[in-house]
């Protein structure tokens, strides 16, 4: 499994409280069978106005491209607990979210699938913003270890949930590729198993 013990990368951000799954990714591209075109809808229904022409969301700004930590505020992801969401993120580029807080089922799922979410407080939020928005090119870097965020002259203190953190810096955050690695194994288990017998 793949360690993940810090994140660097340019800052793009996203301002608002309550920032729900469906505005992350509106529930009609939720029928997708391939994950991998999720990243270009990503805010789409505040990234293009009703006529289709781009918004100035921070997402649709050149200055901002190739970014891959996301900066935002207070309860980001609340709503319906879809996986979509953090994946949608990844196929843009985001890489780590900071924020104020996290909804816990989105917070979960961004762990699933190898994003750190870190919180701190408002005015480290508030003050990464401005140097994201005065200096898109700088590189930022959480330190999942330490945990640290330092940007520029900058750095603050982070917090995240035990268990996150352990399955990231141990690297066992991927479930699903843990599964798949060990599926010998797992089947033989499953055969051994007297109700299984009979129904492979």
């Amino acid at each position: 499994m793949k360690k993940i013990t810090e994140v660097k990368g340019k800052g793009i951000y996203v301002e608002g409280d309550d920032i729900d799954t469906d505005r992350i990714i509106p529930a009609r591209y939720l029928k997708v069978l391939d994950f991998s075109t999720l990243g270009n809808y990503v805010f789409q229904d505040v990234r293009f106005d009703q006529n289709g022409k781009q918004t100035t969301h921070p997402f649709n700004n050149k200055k901002y491209q190739g970014a891959s930590i996301l900066v935002v505020n207070k309860n980001f992801g609340c709503g319906s607990s879809r996986e979509h969401a953090p994946v949608a993120l990844i196929g843009w580029g985001i890489k780590a979210v900071i924020g104020e807080s996290f909804a816990e089922i989105f917070a979960g799922n961004c762990i699933a699938n190898g994003i750190p979410v870190v919180v701190a407080p408002h005015d480290d939020i508030t003050n990464i913003m401005k140097f994201i928005q005065d200096d898109p090119v700088s590189e930022i870097k959480i330190d999942l270890i330490g945990n640290k965020v330092e940007y520029g002259d900058f750095s603050f203190d982070i917090h995240q949930q035990d268990g996150h953190k352990k399955s990231l810096v141990e690297g066992t955050w991927d479930t699903m590729g843990e599964m798949l690695d060990h599926k010998n194994e797992t089947e033989k288990i499953r055969n051994a198993l007297p109700y299984i017998k009979g129904f492979s």
